[in-house]
């Protein structure tokens, strides 16, 4: 957790968005990570292809899911 990444937009869902980081399995930016302001929908600011700065918040293996966040962390933990 807290580890800067680059990763690509694979899909855009109705509560976030899919993100190639470069491991087996995508990473996901749920659409509260995605942005400190209110947005009605992840296709309002982000588009499949698109290059974009995640940090991991939870690498879950049992259920082989990963949490990302767009949001920069307020402190370097």
């Amino acid at each position: 957790p807290g580890m800067v990444l680059t990763g690509t937009v694979r899909n855009v869902i109705d509560f976030g968005v899919f993100v190639d980081i470069g491991v087996h399995q995508d990473g996901l930016v749920h659409i509260s990570q995605i942005t400190d302001r209110y947005i009605k929908h992840p296709s309002d600011v982000l588009k499949v292809g698109q290059i974009v700065t995640v940090w991991i918040l939870d690498v879950n293996l049992e259920k082989k899911r990963i949490s990302l966040t767009m949001k920069k962390p307020k402190n370097n933990e």
